[in-house]
């Protein structure tokens, strides 16, 4: 069993054979791969030595302090916290060395095909269909997909589809991963409240997808997207991260650096969401370690939920210490990001941008009923459509 102290012994004859000041970034990234030093509780083969999760700080620490180059997660975040934990647990051994590699060494970007005009918040209403081409090994699909942030920038997308309309809603889906660049594959772009076009809508037009590129069984697609979502709400809401970090480091920062906007009833506020800020982080880490057992549970969806309103309530009081200067926005220019970033903007793009925090990921009303009824043990929703073939429901 490799220990802590082997572990850094590792990372330090990985860098003294691959300087991070003599090495390309590429180079050294596949370099970090190959050696599984990605994500240390990954197989070995697939960029991880089988460890335990809380030891990915102990190797991140000794990288960032040789200045070594990261992967750039703020561009393939999906694909590191929600289709690579999709590939890993549902993929066969060939899309696994085919996928992770240019996935977690920032060479493909991937996006996420789920929600649609009619189908958000209740993912399983989904009309986009994949129909089996004759007796060939290729589906073709059509139908649309909304909100999918960085469509622009991706190579691959992980696809959730309707495949027997003649069966309850959650029974007739199959999950695939889709080349962005095949025919019949429109992006376009979706202005936000922001300003910019940080999402998009995407039409699939007789879209030809081999089987080869099928997530799970068919039918199936509810069981694999499950895995995507529940990762999804820990990527967003969990993982370690120092004190007064994200938001609330932004706030604490403000209110230090300008006196003349203090008063006690903001302080209280202030106060109150240090210590809530501060509570959900602690309960991020704790879910972080429990992950080394499997996979995530419908805890993340707390950690989510909480994320979601934290940054709202954050940002909405850094505006009040503003004043007028909070009425200010530095730029509404239309544009489409290449990377989401959110704390290192200006604050009236937190305070907009926050408001789909509440959305994406699963909406906060869904998660509550998710923490009601498989946390908390509560009677569930009456649902009525439970058991009724997709195809009668109505639309």
């Amino acid at each position: 069993m490799i220990t802590q102290h082997d572990l850094e012994n590792r990372v330090q004859d990985f860098l003294a054979a691959h300087d991070p000041r003599t090495t390309s970034k590429q180079d050294f990234l596949r370099a970090r791969f190959d050696a599984g030093l990605a994500w240390l509780h990954y197989p070995e083969g697939l960029g991880g030595l089988g460890l335990p999760r809380d030891l990915q700080p102990v190797a991140e620490k000794a990288f960032a302090a040789a200045g070594a180059p990261d992967n750039d997660p703020r561009r393939i975040g999906i694909g590191l916290g929600m289709a690579a934990p999709t590939i890993l647990a549902f993929g066969s051994d060939e899309q696994k060395q085919r996928w992770l590699r240019p996935l977690w060494c920032g060479e493909e970007v991937w996006c996420q095909l789920f929600s649609e005009p009619g189908a958000g918040s209740d993912l399983a209403a989904l009309a986009t269909r994949a129909v089996r081409e004759g007796d060939s090994d290729d589906w073709i699909v059509n139908g649309q997909k909304v909100w999918t942030s960085m469509a622009h920038e991706a190579r691959w997308a992980i696809l959730v589809t309707r495949t027997d309309p003649d069966v309850p809603k959650h029974q007739g889906m199959t999950y695939f991963v889709l080349d962005m660049t095949a025919p019949g594959v429109e992006v376009r772009p979706l202005r936000q409240l922001t300003g910019e076009a940080e999402f998009n809508e995407v039409f699939l037009t007789d879209v030809r997808i081999p089987d080869s590129q099928r997530l799970g069984a068919v039918g199936e697609g509810w069981k694999v997207a499950q895995t995507t979502l529940m990762n999804e709400r820990v990527a967003i809401g969990g993982g370690s991260s120092p004190r007064e970090s994200g938001m609330i480091g932004v706030l604490a920062q403000r209110w230090r650096e300008n006196p003349g906007v203090r008063d006690s009833s903001l302080h209280d506020r202030l106060m109150a969401l240090w210590v809530a800020a501060e509570a959900a982080r602690l309960t991020a880490m704790r879910l972080s370690a429990q992950l080394a057992a499997g996979q995530p549970g419908p805890e993340g969806s707390a950690a989510k939920y909480a994320f979601a309103t934290l940054n709202q309530q954050i940002s909405g009081l850094e505006l009040e210490l503003l004043g007028e200067e909070g009425l200010r926005y530095d730029d509404w220019t239309m544009r489409r990001p290449d990377t989401v970033d959110f704390v290192g903007r200006s604050p009236g793009y937190r305070y907009l941008r926050a408001k789909g925090n509440s959305i994406e990921g699963g909406t906060s009303e869904i998660l509550l009923n998710i923490i009601a009824e498989r946390v908390l043990g509560l009677p569930g929703e009456i649902r009525v459509d439970k058991d009724v073939a997709w195809k009668d429901l109505p639309r």
